[in-house]
């Protein structure tokens, strides 16, 4: 087989565009869906005929279209093309952008919201993604775009506030409307289009392998662990905004709060991360990170009527959300089989979505029935319960996930593949899928024979 060594160089150029316009439009979209968060609940209380349930229906709605549309949209993108599915998408969140800035009730506001969420290009987005770069450099692409998503959220809790006091929640829509639109120009003027198109089992699901995934108890303990993250946090800022404003904090200073916090949440979680990856103790710091949410969760129960305990308890809170926000796609990846990596991660995908919309429908009942400071105590107890779930978890593997293209193979070349690539240094796991061409492992980096394995590989030129 022909043999090559390109791996041993950086992305090339194309790489380079694709995984920063790609990371363009996740973050444009995600910034559109953010921007109300911190000033919604505030806005929605003006409309009428409006409860706290139906405020956090709205919040929450984009998560229930999402989590039913993302996969399928990702399968269309397999049958007519990445870039249509994905403009599509887009033309759809700003439709229901739309929507929603011009309608006068909540119901008009859920309606937009559901529609934004139909327009679900996650998975297209990968899979493009995954079409544009070489297996070797395809983990590099993914930490980009999910880079993007975390720098969106963070800009949209300072800008949120400030974009509402200049032109209003219904300015907020109009103005993520342009924004989708702007993704559509990044897609069709500066997003490459690839040379071949075609499934990646890495970034996207097998339908065959969901009964495997969603059997494996450790798996689902973290697909309910994103549920409940998400849930927690959606229905935070049912509340979190309306306390800030009980301390006599104006909507238009509460980018005030959010931004130091969210600066030196990110900063405080970095030593962790290294700890739980280059000590390997990714279980411990996983559980405490947990416990650290919880622990905020109550204090903003306590401290909910002084200012200083709600900053304090965001800043934990905001501490351990991006410590756990990291760890789960990684941990996803370790206890994942190399070669059901993207069903896991649809599958989690969902499940964040899900626990989006849950968070808007219970945090809104909890307020209607219990009050405004219940809605953490709730959310509390929530987070108890995925730790309890949690401290079962088997101790995940200090493996990571590697992809070698192998070239066209058949069945026995594959397995006879597999035993030589078992028996390199580091290579723990190795399957080899002979359609593809591609051998999923999962390797020990720190003692990888990593010229060894390039001797495997063939490139495409």
């Amino acid at each position: 087989m022909d043999q090559n060594k390109d791996n041993q160089h950086g992305m090339s150029t194309e790489e380079r565009k694709a995984s920063l316009s790609l990371a363009a439009i996740f973050c444009l979209r995600m910034l559109g869906l953010f921007l109300i968060l911190p000033v919604f609940a505030l806005y929605a209380e003006d409309l009428e005929g409006v409860t706290p349930l139906l405020i956090g229906a709205a919040i929450g709605a984009y998560g229930l279209t999402q989590a039913i549309l993302q996969i399928p949209f990702g399968m269309l993108s397999d049958r007519i093309g990445r870039k249509p599915v994905i403009i599509m998408g887009l033309l759809i969140f700003a439709a229901g952008s739309v929507v929603a800035a011009n309608a006068d009730t909540i119901w008009g506001i859920i309606a937009g919201r559901l529609l934004q969420g139909s327009g679900a290009i996650a998975a297209a987005i990968m899979a493009l993604a995954a079409d544009l770069s070489r297996e070797e450099h395809r983990t590099k692409m993914m930490a980009t775009i999910g880079i993007s998503i975390g720098m969106a959220f963070t800009v949209s809790l300072i800008l949120g506030p400030l974009l509402n006091s200049v032109v209003g929640v219904p300015g907020i829509f109009w103005f993520t409307a342009v924004l989708a639109i702007g993704g559509v120009l990044v897609v069709i003027f500066i997003v490459p289009t690839p040379k071949d198109s075609h499934f990646h089992r890495d970034t996207e699901p097998v339908p065959a392998q969901f009964s495997s995934v969603l059997s494996n108890p450790n798996l689902l303990r973290l697909d309910f662990g994103i549920l409940i993250l998400h849930m927690v946090l959606t229905a935070l800022f049912l509340s979190f905004p309306l306390a800030l404003r009980d301390q006599g904090l104006e909507v238009a200073d509460h980018w005030h709060v959010y931004l130091p916090v969210m600066v030196l949440a990110m900063g405080a979680m970095v030593p962790f991360i290294i700890i739980a990856e280059k000590r390997r103790k990714m279980k411990p710091i996983f559980l405490g990170a947990i416990s650290v949410l919880a622990l905020s969760l109550f204090l903003l129960y306590f401290g909910a009527d002084s200012l200083y305990g709600l900053i304090g308890g965001l800043f934990l809170f905001f501490t351990a959300f991006n410590l756990l926000e990291a760890s789960l796609p990684s941990l996803i990846s370790k206890i994942a089989p190399a070669e059901s990596k993207g069903t896991a991660m649809g599958v989690y995908t969902s499940s964040q979505f899900i626990g989006a919309f849950l968070g808007g429908i219970v945090g809104g009942w909890v307020h209607s029935a219990l009050g405004l400071e219940a809605v953490f105590l709730v959310s509390a107890m929530g987070v108890l319960l995925w730790l309890i779930s949690a401290w079962g978890m088997a101790k995940p593997s200090h493996l990571s996930n590697s992809l070698l293209r192998v070239g066209e193979v058949d069945e026995s070349e594959a397995a006879q593949l597999v035993e030589q690539l078992l028996a390199l240094p580091g290579v723990e796991e190795a399957v080899v899928i002979a359609e593809d061409g591609i051998a999923y492992l999962k390797v020990d980096s720190k003692i990888l024979d990593r010229a060894a394995l390039d001797d495997f590989a063939v490139h495409n030129a």
